[in-house]
């Protein structure tokens, strides 16, 4: 568990609490890096990330559970942030946490979908447990 109490880990609770976007890497079968932006939900210990079965992310973490998550950084190059740790694809997981849905839901909505066909579509899970953390 990275500890959240230091300068950086309270930048990086922001940020996990506050944004919608981040940058998932995973690394491909030929190990190659392979960055995706993901939608994604803290919940104070693991990070939740719903993909669509097919998607190149769930076929490398089954490989390699080696995964970074990182954010955009400021208009000024600083506020980075980045998280590594092991990823665990669940192929058949719970319904969709309801913070997750609460977060995305105008989202969800502006791409023509219900929380129920997003569900249908986004129905693999990922939890993260992130390990370290590093940034400026």
């Amino acid at each position: 568990m990275i500890d959240l109490t230091t300068p950086l880990g309270i930048r990086a609770a922001k940020r996990l609490n506050e944004e919608h976007i981040a940058w998932l890497t995973t690394v491909t079968e030929k190990g190659m890096p392979q960055p995706n932006p993901v939608w994604f939900y803290w919940g104070g210990e693991e990070i939740l990330i719903y993909s669509q079965p097919s998607a190149h992310k769930v076929g490398n973490i089954a490989r390699n559970a080696n995964v970074s998550l990182n954010f955009q950084a400021n208009s000024e190059d600083g506020d980075v942030v980045v998280l590594t740790g092991r990823a665990l694809v669940e192929k058949n997981p719970p319904p969709h946490d309801p913070k997750y849905i609460q977060k995305y839901h105008e989202k969800i909505l502006g791409f023509g979908l219900t929380p129920e066909t997003f569900a249908k579509s986004y129905s693999v899970l990922i939890r993260m447990s992130p390990k370290s953390l590093r940034g400026f």
